[in-house]
């Protein structure tokens, strides 16, 4: 027997070594203060080397998402133990005190050193990351407290270890790769507190920041969990974790980049997701007299032959936001063209052309009935 111990302590340490680490201590709420690290928090955590969901930590993603330079974004929520968000048919869900919300940027990882502007998320099912096959490069919160909501931008470090607040933002380098050999040079910008408060202060009345994306249209369609495949805005309400759900047909956009669905709801899908927070009739761009979102439906508010206001070499010498028929001579596609800071829209979050959603914007506008403007 005692030659048989020491290779029971060796098969000891090997099953040891290959146990799945211990989850950390539940999720933290601050109800005050800036935690230097993410991971005080414990929304997401490292294990195993995977980026992983605490638990009740709810992964979720919209139909439609914000451009931002082709990154993926792995999205969740939190909210305490007995509280629940409420229903709202038209705006953002109407989250407790003490939800957290987490988006964490990350692209899928190259062979040589770049990032892959590639449609393949590398999520997995449970909402990990498996961190040898992608490039995280940030995770912002918004963070309800009882004052209002506050907005957290964290860079992860090169190591993808942990990731530290940066108040004053940040630039990381990439090289972007596409599957078609070509690559471009990137300057990754993590917003600042400002900044971060300029997207997200979707009311310009009351200044106050809110989420963007997690409306009952951008949620209600089918989310592929651990368990399968469910709608999130049941899910949710099975949860617990959504109250006042109508019975019934729910609002709902479609995906911009579906091409089965009609060309008029994939362009509106897509400007009310990249535009539409700050072009509505209380964002931050509604002395523009261009909304954009789902609401909208008066032509000449859309920008149909619409003259622009105070839009100075954002024009680009095009005399309408929208010539119907006619992208080249629409200020809507010349904007979401440009990399020019003082020209391109969206203004932020972006250095990079979205190609796909301007050729989808584009297709959108020549299918318009022409329409001369100017008679």
């Amino acid at each position: 027997m005692p030659l048989h111990r020491p290779l029971l302590a060796l098969a000891a340490l090997l099953l040891a070594g290959c146990a799945r680490a211990p989850a950390p201590e539940p999720v933290r709420f601050f109800a005050d203060g800036q935690p230097e690290r993410l991971a005080e928090w414990n929304v997401l955590y490292v294990a195993d080397g995977r980026l992983r969901l605490n638990a009740r930590v709810l992964p979720y993603d919209l139909d439609s998402a914000l451009f931002t330079d082709y990154a993926h974004k792995l999205r969740t929520v939190w909210m305490p133990a007995g509280a629940a968000a409420r229903y709202q048919p038209d705006g953002v869900l109407d989250f407790p005190v003490g939800t957290i919300i987490s988006k964490t940027f990350y692209y899928p990882r190259g062979d040589d050193g770049t990032v892959l502007r590639s449609a393949d998320t590398g999520a997995e099912p449970d909402g990990g990351l498996t961190l040898d096959r992608v490039r995280l490069v940030e995770t912002r919160l918004l963070v309800r407290r009882a004052s209002g909501w506050l907005a957290l931008p964290y860079v992860w470090n090169d190591a993808q270890t942990e990731a530290r607040l940066m108040r004053t933002g940040d630039l990381v380098p990439l090289t972007l790769a596409g599957a078609d050999g070509r690559r471009q040079q990137l300057d990754y910008l993590v917003p600042d507190e400002n900044q971060c408060a300029g997207c997200h202060g979707t009311d310009l009345r009351s200044r106050q920041i809110s989420p963007i994306g997690p409306k009952a249209r951008h949620l209600n369609h089918d989310f592929a969990y651990a368990s399968g495949k469910a709608n999130q805005l049941r899910h949710w309400q099975a949860l617990g974790q959504l109250v006042d759900v109508p019975a019934g047909t729910l609002p709902r956009n479609v995906a911009w980049n579906d091409p089965q669905a009609p060309l008029e709801a994939r362009a509106r899908a897509y400007l009310d997701i990249n535009c539409g927070h700050c072009h509505s009739d209380k964002g931050a761009a509604r002395t523009s007299g261009m909304w954009l979102d789902a609401n909208t439906h008066d032509p000449l508010r859309i920008g149909r032959c619409k003259l622009p206001i105070a839009a100075g070499q954002g024009t680009g010498n095009r005399a309408w936001d929208i010539v119907p028929g006619a992208p080249d001579d629409s200020i809507l596609t010349y904007r979401m063209e440009s990399t020019d800071p003082g020209v391109m829209m969206p203004e932020l979050g972006r250095a990079l052309v979205h190609e796909e959603g301007v050729a989808l914007i584009r297709q959108w506008i020549a299918a318009m009935a022409a329409q001369d403007c100017g008679a």
